[in-house]
């Protein structure tokens, strides 16, 4: 790496600072591609003249922000540009994922007929202890993790939820085509990532996510009551209005 190129420092600019910016410079001239493997500490910390622990923490804050991943063992690379969702629209995660001309893929974890919380039974409009129909999913783009689903199915209006087979399809496309919506509520909140999500999205347990509470009905009555939950690294969310 030629420190040289990289452009002046501002006054009193602490040397992690200077990393990441000298990184992103780099990414942005387009110098260092998407998946293009950066440099590691050792070699940061020699060129810029600092320590492994302030180029570490260049490194991982460019991790952090989404700029950068890591893949243990193989070291830190330029990541593709974060994805982005509607507020406004509720869209089959697998065609957001091939629109963007990446291949999508799940693993099932857990695809069951269980018993209603208080909390699902009020939010599909059952009685508590009602049955209902279980499944969590963990969606990915390019085999990373971007989607936790955890999703409550009234078996009433969708009683072959739990023949379906969701590594070919997505609930949402399998509601969709089944029960139509007519309406959805959302709810968006930033989290700290449990150790079972965590683990399934391949990142530290009390990393920033987002999380998001949606229930969908069709003319028929309340279908689903979904948790989503995407690293904040990983994915943001937009909406767009026009008057």
């Amino acid at each position: 790496m030629n420190t040289a190129s990289a452009p002046s420092a501002p006054t009193n600019e602490p040397r992690y600072a200077a990393i990441k910016r000298h990184i992103r410079g780099q990414i942005e001239t387009g110098e260092w591609p998407v998946h293009f493997r950066v440099p590691s500490e050792n070699d940061l910390a020699r060129d810029f003249g600092v320590s492994r622990m302030t180029a570490r923490r260049a490194l991982s804050e460019l991790t952090d922000e989404g700029v950068l991943m890591r893949s243990q063992g193989l070291g830190t690379f330029v990541a593709e540009p974060v994805p982005a969702g509607s507020l406004l629209e509720v869209r089959n995660i697998a065609d957001e994922v091939s629109a963007r001309g990446h291949s999508y893929s799940n693993r099932i974890l857990l695809l069951e007929e269980a018993t209603a919380s208080t909390d699902v039974a009020r939010a599909l409009g059952m009685p508590e202890e009602a049955r209902v129909f279980h499944s969590i999913i963990v969606h990915c783009d390019n085999a990373l993790p971007i989607q936790w689903e955890e999703r409550f199915t009234n078996p009433a209006l969708v009683p072959d939820y739990l023949q379906q087979d969701f590594s070919a399809t997505t609930p949402n496309a399998y509601l969709s085509r089944v029960a139509p919506l007519t309406e959805a509520d959302t709810t968006v909140e930033a989290i700290a990532a449990e150790a079972a999500v965590a683990e399934a999205l391949a990142i530290d347990t009390h990393s920033a996510c987002l999380q998001i509470w949606r229930r969908t009905k069709s003319r028929t009555g309340t279908v689903s009551f979904a948790r989503l939950v995407h690293p904040g690294n990983r994915y943001r969310l937009g909406a767009q209005l026009r008057f």
